[in-house]
């Protein structure tokens, strides 16, 4: 399941070009928080402390309890973050959404795919595994939600495949996508299927013998 993780955070009352360049210059990230049950409002978290919450996740979807302090008063907001906005050519984060969520309401969102260890198709018959989906739109209290959602696939063969309804998600999970969609599959080699296109480019062509220009005069008399 995905961890649950602090963040501090304070409001941002000043808005505007100059209001993000401040709190950019002091180490900050400008922020905001929305969601259904909750005003929006303009916050601002450590550029410092955000980094290091993401390089611990392992997947794309955090789970956040935003500690908000204002005037010596604490307020915890569960939320997801949403949207990060990182700058085109240098290092660090520019801006951050996040999404308030609440403990008894289900939740929608996208949960990355990947699949481990080697298929016996690939493993002994040179088959290439093909991936089609890599994140699946699930539904889930916050609290089930999986970090990421890791496929065994050691037992497909060559013409075997996974499909979204094959997929073993947690328990509290239930998937949105259509559960016909194939997620895996094990094509055949393509070192089969270029051996005949190579046979096919080497056979001689055949060419119809041309009538002598004498006879053909002849049979147009």
């Amino acid at each position: 399941m995905a961890k649950q993780v602090k963040l501090s955070a304070r409001p941002r009352p000043e808005s505007g070009r100059n209001a993000v360049k401040q709190v950019r210059a002091r180490g900050g990230v400008p922020a905001v928080i929305y969601g259904s049950h909750v005003e929006p409002a303009n916050l601002e978290v450590s550029q410092r402390d955000l980094q290091a919450l993401l390089s611990h996740a392992v997947g794309e979807n955090i789970l956040v309890d935003l500690e908000i302090e204002e005037n010596g008063k604490m307020t915890n907001r569960l939320s997801l973050i949403q949207e990060i906005q990182r700058h085109p050519l240098r290092t660090g984060i520019v801006h951050v959404d996040f999404h308030a969520v609440s403990m008894t309401e289900e939740i929608s969102t996208d949960i990355v795919v990947e699949p481990f260890g080697e298929s016996e198709g690939v493993k002994s018959f040179g088959g290439l595994l093909e991936q089609s989906i890599r994140t699946l739109s699930i539904r889930c209290l916050p609290q089930n939600l999986p970090e990421i959602i890791r496929v065994d696939i050691t037992h497909l063969k060559v013409g075997d495949s996974i499909h979204v309804r094959d997929l073993p998600l947690p328990a509290g999970v239930t998937a949105e996508d259509d559960a016909d969609l194939t997620v895996f599959i094990v094509a055949e080699p393509k070192v089969a299927e270029e051996s005949v296109a190579a046979a096919a480019a080497e056979s001689p062509e055949v060419l119809k013998e041309k009538k002598p220009e004498a006879a053909a005069a002849g049979e147009k008399k």
